[in-house]
């Protein structure tokens, strides 16, 4: 991507530590000022954004071509900083989008490994434990690419979100809670729809998959060990005849359980995957309980220089899995019809011109192939992810 770089921008304006002047400021806690780091408050509201924008504006100043990651903020911050940016300067958010990005396609993947086709995945009950902005994140991508799957209307939007039951620190998410994050109350469980399932406001991770039986567990809480053998227990009685299991949270001690834990208690039928990585389990009589890596590396955007071949590659692979949803006046039946050469010259070539500036941007349609995949693009160094975030209080 020409000039690249990857600038951990949480190091300027995040939440173990921000970075101002030179000086390092950690968190607002008196109690360590004596010992460590600018003895002030951090910077908050419009003091806060106009640190950031500086900090924006004179990095794209030195590097044009710069690729600038968010790691690590709070969620208030996250989705606010994220929408102020993403259509000025070339930047992501690695716990919204590249935690969501990820997730997607280990949900679109659990689908087909359940033997469902994907037109299936709208009918899938996920429960998420984790309510941070990774957590909120995977929720949007998820009801976003259900909707389009429903006609991408205000009734499609409205179905989806009856697909999720969102449980924090404080037990289910629904709409008598009080406070409730901006970003979480569209996921907010109604009262009529709690009571008819036998749930109530705050009820525990172990009763909420009790009673809604889910297809999906999904952790994001960076909370080790969330998934009890209660919890484990409970999903047992999944309706779908392959439940799974996504512990995404890292490091290793932050998994919500282990691949043995969850082949041991919940049966050998299970799809698994984690955020960090796990041996495959040895589950006796010749049989491998697979552990499958979901990390946000694999969508790190900006790691190397994309050649028209790989590129053509990838958007051929969303057709042949029909994800393909087309490309301007073109429907998927007619994007299967071409082959890899055509793909590249048809979709791929254009928006590597403007990576390699051989055309202005303004003046090009960048509009790729569109996938039913709303998240973004991420990494985490040596594999480490914790998409819960850290500094996220009660929420997990």
């Amino acid at each position: 991507m020409g000039e690249c770089a990857q600038l951990l921008a949480s190091k300027g304006a995040g939440l173990s530590e921000s970075s101002y002047h030179g000086q390092i400021c950690y968190r607002n806690y008196p109690d360590v000022w004596a010992d460590l780091g600018l003895q002030e408050h951090r910077l908050d509201g419009e003091e806060y954004i106009a640190v950031v924008d500086e900090f924006m504006e004179a990095v794209f100043t030195r590097w044009p071509h710069v690729i600038v990651q968010f790691e690590d903020f709070q969620s208030k911050w996250a989705f606010k900083l994220l929408q102020r940016y993403r259509d000025t300067y070339r930047m992501f958010n690695d716990d919204v989008q590249g935690t969501a990005g990820v997730a997607i396609a280990g949900l679109l993947g659990a689908v087909r490994a359940q033997g469902k086709p994907m037109i299936d995945f709208p009918k899938q009950k996920i429960v998420v434990a984790g309510a941070g902005s990774a957590g909120i994140g995977v929720l949007n991508a998820a009801r976003k690419t259900m909707a389009r799957m429903l006609g991408n209307n205000e009734s499609a939007f409205e179905s989806a979100r009856s697909q999720f039951w969102v449980v924090d620190a404080k037990g289910l998410i629904t709409e008598e809670r009080e406070n409730v994050d901006p970003d979480a109350l569209p996921f907010a469980r109604k009262t009529k729809e709690i009571g008819r399932q036998g749930l109530k406001e705050g009820a525990s991770l172990a009763e909420v998959v009790r009673e809604v039986k889910p297809d999906v567990l999904l952790g994001l809480s960076a909370v080790g060990g969330l998934f009890s053998k209660e919890v484990l227990e409970a999903l047992k009685a999944s309706t779908s005849t392959r439940p799974a299991i996504f512990a995404m949270s890292n490091p290793t001690k932050n998994a919500e359980c282990t691949p043995e834990e969850a082949f041991s208690i919940v049966g050998d039928n299970i799809i698994f995957a984690s955020g960090s990585p796990f041996n495959d389990v040895d589950l006796g009589n010749g049989l491998i309980g697979h552990c499958n890596q979901g990390n946000n590396m694999y969508l790190f955007p900006g790691i190397r220089n994309i050649t028209k071949e790989v590129a053509a590659a990838v958007v051929k692979e969303a057709i042949d899995e029909d994800l393909a949803e087309g490309y301007r006046d073109m429907d998927p039946r007619e994007l299967r019809k071409l082959s890899q050469l055509q793909t590249y010259m048809t979709v791929v070539y254009r928006a590597l011109a403007i990576e390699n500036d051989l055309e202005e941007q303004k003046n090009v349609d960048t509009e790729l192939i569109r996938v039913p995949s709303y998240g973004g693009q991420g990494n985490r160094n040596s594999g480490n992810v914790n998409p819960g975030g850290r500094d996220q209080g009660n929420t997990w």
